[in-house]
């Protein structure tokens, strides 16, 4: 009796025993797994790669600025004055010298993360990307004001695009790969696994969903294991926090983030009109980069903190080392610093010098404060917070840098203050700029892209890929008594016109030549619109557009303006129909189903 109700008690256990492959395959796809194993192997690699480019851009600046410390320039209070000078120049020129020679055996322009996933399905290419860090080391290496975070999500993505390829992944899979690539990259420059997944999410990504949640989280803190395990993570803050921030604290917070944002447009026209000067000025394209460097090595002799990322300055500035006149001069001189090194051709981003211009801006505004009111927050504090809101108006990424500011510092209160002046920077730069500093280039190259969404298979769905090929013409010196015959009512709906060339001039409706009271005797005569056409390479939303200009619910495809020669035929409910199936299919991607 015992062994019957052991074996009955059993019975389910065995059962599931049996069927837990099939369990277990119906909770977790293949495909899922095969996407956290890759994402694990693009954090390792990013991280090695993070390392890699810091040591070498230190090991660079000890070299040619004849350095005795880890190789931080910005923190220094002098340089050698022709080093200062001649470095950043030398490196301008050597940088013009490479990019004249890639030019002519690579042309072409590389492709960034963001543009790969909202463009071109997450593909990238290794060897530009390769490219692209090459010419940041040497940017870099040589004092330009520039950062490496452009140059680390750019070899962090391309790595994973390469290796998402290689296991030929879907679209859907490779754009979050190389947002895993942008993840690692970014938690292992700053050692905050959070903000480098965050960053993924609302910049490279576009979204965030939990089916993509364990991939970039992986590849982000898998990164950070790496750069500890090699000693090349990023030194912590050790700053005195506040315990709480008062409630009355929140108005100058909200002033602080309308300020920030003021400032982070200035700084992105500022290189607009740099690089607009530039073109003016007719200098060769390969020869900018040297006068920049120039121009920076000068402003270096005013202090070093203008030169390369500004690493050692912010935790300078962080420790209230700068009173008002100096950070208010610092300000200014690496705002111009940056916009000049970017304007003239050096190659690298923003990122981290958005981040010190933030603290810059809030030790002035601290400062300000507390001479005319009497306001609690200290210096270091409001430095803290619009180090995060400056960052949101170049940047963009919001949580990204409430994330870094939590990691950074460990304190809530002021994370929480730092959310309330982000939120308002970013709102302020949507409703008066509405760019960030990538999505304002790419607005300057013409293209409209607002954000990492993929919108690529706007472009690709073309109307030569959704027409109807077999398309029937008749010329227009046919008899309507012979067309009538042809096409009796209910046959068809629309006859196709060309002329004695087979040039395309409209459509006939087939009622209409079946219609009493003609007078006319030839097809032409029917014709009643202007011959509105479509072009194969038009994509879908071009298409709609000219179906609603042409008040037509169907309209010829022409293989170009001067030969019009038909070659199909797309109607408008087959336009949208396919436009509905795409953006489902796109919608289900993002949230994750």
């Amino acid at each position: 009796m015992v062994r019957g109700v052991i074996r009955d008690r059993a019975a389910p256990v065995q059962r599931w025993v049996v069927h837990a492959p099939q369990t277990l395959r119906a909770l977790v796809r293949a495909d899922e797994i095969w996407l956290v194993i890759l994402a694990a192997f693009i954090g390792i690699g990013a991280g090695l790669l993070v390392v890699a480019i810091n040591n070498t851009t230190l090991f660079a600046h000890r070299m040619l600025f004849a350095l005795d410390n880890d190789g931080r320039l910005s923190g220094l209070s002098a340089l050698d004055p022709q080093r200062a000078v001649m470095v950043p120049a030398i490196g301008g020129l050597l940088l013009g010298a490479a990019g004249l020679a890639i030019g002519h055996f690579y042309p072409g322009r590389p492709v960034d993360p963001i543009e790969a996933n909202a463009l071109h399905g997450g593909r990238m290419s290794l060897r530009d990307s390769l490219i692209v860090v090459g010419q940041t080391l040497i940017s870099n290496g040589a004092g330009a004001s520039i950062g490496l975070e452009a140059g680390y999500t750019q070899i962090g993505s391309a790595f994973a695009s390469r290796l998402g390829r290689a296991f030929r992944v879907r679209r859907a899979d490779l754009r979050v790969l190389v947002g895993c690539g942008a993840a690692g990259a970014i938690g292992a420059a700053f050692d905050a696994p959070l903000a480098g997944a965050f960053y993924a999410f609302e910049l490279v990504i576009g979204t965030y969903s939990l089916a993509n949640l364990a991939p970039v989280t992986l590849a982000s803190i898998c990164a950070i294991i790496v750069t500890h395990a090699l000693n090349g993570a990023a030194p912590s803050l050790a700053l005195a926090m506040p315990a709480a921030i008062d409630w009355r604290d929140y108005v100058p917070i909200l002033l602080l983030g309308v300020i920030c944002a003021v400032v982070g447009i200035a700084i992105m026209r500022m290189v607009t009109l740099t690089e607009s000067l530039f073109r003016r000025s007719r200098v060769p394209l390969w020869c900018r980069p040297a006068i920049g460097g120039l121009i920076v090595g000068c402003l270096a002799l005013v202090t070093p903190a203008v030169l390369s990322s500004g690493h050692s300055a912010l935790r300078l500035g962080l420790n209230g080392s700068y009173g008002l006149e100096q950070a208010g001069l610092l300000l200014l001189l690496k705002a111009l610093a940056s916009s000049i090194s970017i304007g003239s051709g050096f190659r690298g981003g923003l990122f981290f010098a958005s981040l010190f211009l933030g603290v810059l801006t809030g030790t002035v505004a601290g400062d300000l404060l507390s001479m005319v009111t009497t306001n609690s927050l200290p210096p270091v504090t409001c430095a803290l917070i619009s180090m995060s809101a400056l960052a949101v108006a170049v940047v963009g990424g919001p949580l990204t840098m409430v994330f870094l500011a939590l990691e950074s510092t460990g304190s809530l209160p002021l994370t929480v203050a730092v959310l309330v002046a982000s939120v308002v920077s970013a709102l302020t730069v949507r409703r008066t700029f509405g760019y960030s500093f990538a999505t304002w280039r790419f607005h300057l190259r013409g293209e409209s892209i607002r954000s990492a969404l993929d919108i690529g298979w706007i472009r690709n769905l073309t109307v030569g890929r959704m027409m109807r090929r077999e398309q029937r013409t008749l010329r227009s010196d046919t008899s309507i008594a012979s067309v009538r015959r042809d096409y009796p009512l209910g046959s068809a709906q629309r006859v196709v016109v060309v002329d004695e060339a087979g040039r395309y001039l409209g459509i006939v409706q087939v009622p209409d030549l079946h219609a009493d009271g003609h007078e006319v005797s030839r097809l032409g005569e029917l014709l009643t619109d202007d011959g509105a056409a479509l072009l194969p390479q038009m994509n879908v939303k071009e298409a709609i557009a000219m179906f609603e200009r042409a008040e037509s619910d169907a309209l010829v495809v022409i293989d170009d303006p001067e030969r019009r020669q038909v070659i199909g035929l797309l109607t408008e409910q087959h336009a949208l129909r396919r436009y509905s199936e795409e953006l489902d299919r796109s919608r289900r991607e993002l949230s994750g189903e």
